[in-house]
């Protein structure tokens, strides 16, 4: 059983899966999965005050904003007083009974909230709570109940709070239905998240050990089970990716003692092979002919596999072992992966070989990084704790060239959409651009 020291939280689409304006910023990491954008135009230079079309002030919260044309989504924790009794679920770890250090916040009340912002204004449209009283399992001190970042299809709007519920709401606010499981988090919370798939919602459900871990799939209108399949890996918390193969979309994830491919559709095991031995937190990479997995913690591993129908020893296309961080996922764009450390470090290695280009690029101040990286106009944004928006300049040697800051700590990952970013940090949405 790997140790997990502190953890925080932290899919390609393929177009016949489901429609998505290029415009939009859908789930988790974007329209394709990758933390990529297309469009152009997009602001990069900016300040607390100096191009800000508007700011809204929201409750805490570590999931990412996502946008649909005029719409904002956003979830987030609300942290009441102690209830007398309330305590986590209890852990065993290789035999013995074992509490996390850093777990917290099982004795108090909980709001989970889902929120709809104005797009255009920064008005809060509307404000839902989604789950209110004690949790099944606690968190990370560092961590939130409102870690994973929610998905839409431009008609719903789907939240996951982990062993809190599934929630399904329309665009005005209507509750449509709610799944409800409990399972153990390690007492570290949850960061997967919800991934959509034709008619489907589906969710990583990796627990503890692995004993009940699972990958299952909604109907997107009812919430009923659809499929579901036992995964022999302990818990995880990276959200899977969609990728064309040839003729079929697999569903790639990332685990500990495997990385496993799904029909989507059935949930039938499609492929696996070695994982990454260390906690599976990172999103998969997706691009030239390749999924890559990566961790940070405790050992560094890279991964980089063939996907589709091919032969077991061919299935490995190279590995690295060097410049991952803990909690920050990667990024894939254009021709080079770029590897960051939670204090920022890049290291840019060649997508298809895995050749070394360059390391030790980093921020020019000392910096700590929860968010993961996005990209656009030859342009990789990284965005720190501390607020500061560090824009390198892609390429097999990146630099920074130079630095915008919204004076407020981030702890989630920025959305581009309609020619804006948007930033949220611990006490505000920060909509950038005109």
């Amino acid at each position: 059983m790997i140790r997990f020291n502190r953890f925080v939280t932290c899919v390609s689409l393929v177009a016949a899966t489901t429609t998505v304006c290029a415009d939009n910023w859908p789930q988790w990491r974007g329209p394709g999965s990758q933390g990529i954008s297309n469009e152009a135009n997009v602001p990069t230079q900016w300040s607390a005050t100096r191009n800000v079309a508007w700011k809204t002030e929201l409750p805490n919260g570590h999931s990412s904003p996502i946008v649909w044309n005029d719409r904002i989504f956003v979830t987030a924790a609300v942290e009441g007083d102690v209830v007398a009794g309330a305590k986590a679920v209890g852990h065993v770890v290789d035999g013995q009974v074992w509490i996390h250090p850093d777990s917290v916040a099982a004795d108090r009340k909980h709001t989970l909230k889902v929120v709809a912002i104005d797009a255009r204004t920064g008005k809060v449209l509307w404000d839902r709570t989604a789950f209110e009283g004690t949790v099944y399992d606690a968190r990370h001190r560092r961590s939130s109940f409102a870690g994973p970042t929610a998905v839409t299809d431009g008609r719903m709007v789907y939240a996951y709070f982990g062993p809190e519920g599934l929630y399904a709401y329309d665009f005005n606010g209507r509750l449509a239905w709610k799944v409800v499981e409990h399972f153990k988090t390690l007492g570290l919370g949850t960061g997967t998240s919800p991934v959509l798939f034709q008619d489907l919602v589906i969710i990583q459900r990796d627990e503890d050990e692995g004993k009940a871990s699972v990958i299952a799939a909604y109907d997107r209108q009812t919430g009923r089970e659809v499929w579901r399949t036992v995964r022999p890996v302990q818990i995880s918390w990276s959200t899977p990716v969609l990728v064309a193969a040839a003729n079929r979309t697999e569903l790639v994830t990332n685990g500990t003692e495997l990385a496993i491919a799904y029909d989507p559709a059935t949930g039938k095991e499609l492929w696996r092979t070695k994982g990454v031995e260390s906690n599976a937190i990172h999103t998969p990479l997706v691009g030239k002919g390749l999924v890559i997995v990566t961790a940070g913690f405790p050992e560094k591993r890279v991964i980089a596999i063939r996907a589709g129908a091919v032969p077991d020893d061919k299935r490995v296309a190279w590995t690295y072992a060097k410049g991952t961080g803990y909690v920050v996922s990667n990024i894939l764009y254009g021709d080079y992966v770029y590897l960051l450390t939670d204090a920022g470090v890049v290291t840019c290695l060649d997508a298809a070989t895995g050749m070394v280009q360059h390391e030790g690029s980093r921020p020019p101040v000392a910096s700590r990084f929860m968010g993961s990286p996005v990209a656009f106009g030859g342009l990789i944004a990284m965005t720190s704790e501390e607020g500061e928006t560090f824009m390198l300049k892609a390429g097999p040697k990146p630099e920074v060239v130079g630095t915008n800051s919204i004076d407020e700590p981030v702890f989630s990952s920025p959305a581009i959409a309609n020619g804006r970013i948007y930033i949220r940090g611990e006490k505000h949405l920060f909509a950038i651009g005109g």
